[in-house]
């Protein structure tokens, strides 16, 4: 009893100790003059940085401030977030850097050019982009960007100016102002007067989704490599713009962890990042253990994080010729918590972030000229290697859907990868490429080791755990024919700037009008055909018409008895065509060969009514992946449903209710709501964990194949990798697909590769016929995933759809809208929703 009482004690003197409010001093190093000129943020933001978790708003209002007082900085807005904010850069170097920041900005690019292998870099600044808070719950980098932009625009001293002479500091405050504006609120909402570090406070426990992801639920620190986001978009044409030697990105973790900084797990580096770039980052990492040595803060490095993916912020710039370092500090997730560490009090975790950001700095300044060199040296040895390789250009494209192709070719200008026209219609590997849907990407450029993380497929590893996934193979992940060549013989006209996509429609026609539903917005057309109140069916068989082949699910839209007239029906698909880059056909007969279009093998299709559970129990990245779909991409209503008042409302007006991947599911009431409504001719379709849900709950029949595994001389020291070692984290896998069922409507080849980051695997239904996706025996074609796991997904199902009364349930193990750049499988949910009928 006694030492519970000394132990509360302790807590409570401790608890009283961190309350004293810090000044700015706390942060910034001792025995330097400040420029009185320059603004505090204290006198702009109102209160001492800390104090309160900053808003985004403020922030700008700050950094706006500071560069209207300082000549060491310069401002520009990038853009703006899906909510309005803005994406702010600033520019701090020197004042006569400023006056010729072009020329600098010119020569730095040199160095990594193809004729530039000869530059000197001896007089050249070093480049260094410091960016906060990508996961927007974790605020202390942002707090901590006021405290360093203060410091290197007011600073005074021979030190600062001569670090700000020889660097160019790109400083990103907020990567995620949506997710830091929504947790700022939180946090300073439930802030009490009285400092409360009990972790059980409302303080410390979001709602969901939580401040981590912007405005769509998205981990915008893995979306550095696909760029679908605005936010993503603006730094990597910052990143292009300057392609910086150093890239820092400051994180948080759970309150009981210390610092970390990297390098990571060196068995977990990506086998295209050349090995000196993991020494120079030790070396870098020593100028942050003497900044935290001399602040008394526990750290460690080379555990846990590793140096995979390269969609995340720091592993993108060690495949550009860059060092990227990942920092992260245990989070307060508030303004103070207890942690086994003591008492973590935020202004804590922000002067670890700020000691990081300046000791990032003065590595880049001392260790410049060798920095500067490895840049120049990784470009040149990747056009050596390049000349050696046997391929010598990438072709990818799809005969039947230019968007698909488009948006690919629009990722690869996004990262300044040169690529080309084909130069001719062509015939390779057995693969079909149109002129006009297909591009060519040739392996001689600078970028070529991008190229390779993009495109290759890697099956091989030295290590079985990974931070994030093991596998992104782009033309897998848009479902492309592509295919590498060992000549430039297809090698058309460079395109430096991609052209529109368009859409047309054939001449007025008094009888039909048809499009096929390979394109890839070809729902948007159908939503906007069905919501206008126009008659449309889908064809469920091939049939040929006026010299023109329609394959599986084809549109048919009559112009007989139609609430427009024919000339308003061809206005309006005009429209239609042109907003969702497809080709209508005019049509002037309804004899085929085939069916003909009178024929009952048209089925009516019905205007739709989607909803989506969202809320507690739901993985908001998969809700907002899907959100997302529905709202940027193909402009379909998504009415969002939250699980905590789901048991109130009236389902009836709703024909398709979407459940992402759930970890609990509903509750009863809502569960038995759910199911009446089913039974009553609703389709519910749900996604990964939800799967084994509506099994469990009876609204699906379904027979999931155990793992059986058990651990054989395993020791307790080996346990975490023998459990990580099973873990699919993200790997990508082979389907073989009945093209004639509708769920693969608008798919003309017979295979699909499918992302996979689940251990879920149903057994497939007796007859054939109601298994259209259907894992291969030898599924695996890029990513890592034990020889267990691999047995079990063998011939497996990852998709069933069965009746429940007059409704449908309809399941996917699998993430079909992975991240946004999932293209290839996208379809597969709309297929679901329009064609549930005729599943």
């Amino acid at each position: 009893m006694k030492k519970i009482l000394l132990l509360t004690l302790i807590l409570a003197t401790a608890a009283l100790k961190s309350q004293e409010k810090v000044t700015l001093d706390y942060y910034l190093p001792a025995n330097i003059t400040y420029n009185e000129n320059v603004p505090t943020p204290q006198s702009i933001i109102g209160h001492e940085v800390g104090e309160w978790h900053i808003t985004h708003d403020k922030l700008v209002y700050y950094m706006q401030a500071l560069a209207a007082s300082s000549d060491r900085v310069n401002i520009e807005n990038r853009g703006e977030t899906f909510e309005g904010r803005p994406l702010l850069l600033l520019t701090i170097t020197s004042p006569d850097n400023h006056k010729k920041i072009d020329q600098i900005q010119k020569e730095h690019l040199e160095i990594s050019t193809q004729d530039g292998s000869a530059k000197s870099t001896n007089d050249l600044p070093v480049v260094v982009y410091q960016g906060f808070s990508i996961h927007g719950n974790e605020p202390s980098g942002s707090n901590a960007a006021l405290v360093y932009a203060y410091y290197l625009a007011a600073a005074e001293g021979e030190e600062i100016e001569q670090l700000l002479k020889h660097t160019v500091i790109l400083l990103d405050p907020s990567f995620n102002p949506d997710g830091l504006q929504r947790f700022a609120y939180w946090a300073n909402t439930n802030k009490n007067a009285n400092l409360n570090p009990d972790g059980n406070d409302r303080e410390y426990h979001e709602v969901w989704p939580g401040g981590r992801t912007n405005h769509y639920w998205f981990d915008m620190n893995r979306d550095w490599l696909p760029v679908q986001l605005p936010e993503s978009r603006a730094r990597i044409a910052s990143f292009h713009k300057w392609m910086p030697n150093i890239l820092t990105d400051h994180h948080e973790m759970g309150t009981n962890s210390t610092f970390f900084f990297q390098p990571g797990e060196p068995n977990r580096v990506h086998p295209l990042t050349p090995k000196i770039n993991q020494e120079l980052t030790a070396e870098i990492g020593t100028f942050h253990a003497k900044a935290l040595d001399n602040i008394g803060s526990l750290y460690y490095s080379e555990e846990d994080y590793d140096d995979y993916y390269y969609g995340k912020g720091s592993t993108f710039p060690d495949v550009n010729g860059g060092i990227g370092i990942l920092f992260e500090q245990a989070s307060s997730r508030g303004h103070i918590q207890e942690s086994v560490n003591g008492i973590l009090t935020f202004p804590f975790t922000i002067r670890n972030q700020f000691a990081t950001a300046l000791s990032t700095i003065e590595a880049a300044q001392h260790m410049r000229i060798k920095l500067l060199q490895y840049q120049q040296q990784f470009f040149k040895d990747a056009l050596i290697e390049s000349s050696k390789n046997k391929t010598k250009t990438i072709i990818f494209g799809d005969s039947k859907d230019a968007a698909k192709s488009w948006h690919l070719a629009e990722i690869l200008q996004r990262q300044k990868i040169k690529f080309h026209q084909l130069n001719t219609d062509a015939v390779i590997d057995g693969k079909t490429f149109k002129k006009e849907n297909s591009y060519v990407v040739p392996m001689n450029q600078r970028n070529s080791r991008l190229i390779k993380a993009m495109f290759e497929k890697r099956t091989t590893f030295t290590d079985s755990i990974f931070y994030d996934i093991s596998a992104w193979t782009f033309p897998l992940a848009f479902n492309l024919d592509y295919t590498e060549v060992n000549s430039s013989t297809y090698l058309g006209e460079e395109i430096t700037t991609l052209k529109n996509l368009t859409g047309t429609i054939g001449n007025l026609s008094n009888y039909a009008y048809a499009f096929e539903w390979n394109e890839y917005y070809t729902p948007k057309a159908l939503n906007k055909i069905l919501n206008k109140g126009i008659r449309a069916k889908v064809g469920k068989t091939p049939f040929s018409v006026e010299g023109k082949k329609y394959d599986y699910g084809a549109i048919l839209i009559p112009v007989q008895n139609q609430e427009l007239d024919p000339k308003e029906l061809h206005a309006f698909l005009t429209e239609v065509a042109q907003e969702s880059f497809i080709n209508i056909a005019s049509i002037g007969t309804g004899h085929t060969v085939g069916i003909d279009l009178g024929s009952s093998s048209f089925e009516s299709l019905k205007k739709q009514e989607i909803a989506i559970i969202v809320g507690n129990g739901i993985t908001s990245y998969d809700a907002g992946e899907i959100w997302h779909l529905f709202d940027q991409r193909y402009d379909i209503k998504l009415t969002k449903l939250d699980t905590d008042y789901f048991s109130r409302i009236n389902l009836s007006r709703y024909t398709a209710i979407i459940i992402p991947n759930s970890y609990k599911g509903l509750d009863k009431n809502s569960t038995e709501k759910l199911k009446t409504w089913v039974k009553n001719g609703g389709t519910v379709i749900g996604y990964r964990g939800t799967t084994e849900w509506l099994a469990k709950n009876e609204f699906i029949d379904l027979k999931f194949i155990k793992d059986t595994l058990v651990a054989k001389d395993i020791s307790y020291e080996q346990k975490k990798k023998f459990s990580g070692a099973q873990v699919t984290g993200g790997a990508i896998f082979e389907t073989k697909l009945d093209r004639s069922h509708p769920i693969n409507f608008g798919y003309k080849n017979n295979k699909l590769p499918i992302f996979r980051n689940t251990n879920s695997y149903i057994e497939p239904n007796k007859s054939s016929y109601n298994n259209p996706i259907q894992y291969t025996n030898s599924p695996l074609l890029s990513g890592y995933v034990s020889e267990e796991k691999l047995e079990l997904l063998k011939n497996s199902v990852p998709f069933q759809a069965q009746r429940l009364g007059r409704g449908k349930v309809i399941v996917f193990t699998d993430n079909t809208n992975f991240r946004a750049f999932w293209y290839g499988t996208n379809k597969l949910l709309m297929n679901a929703i329009f064609f549930s009928e005729i599943l």
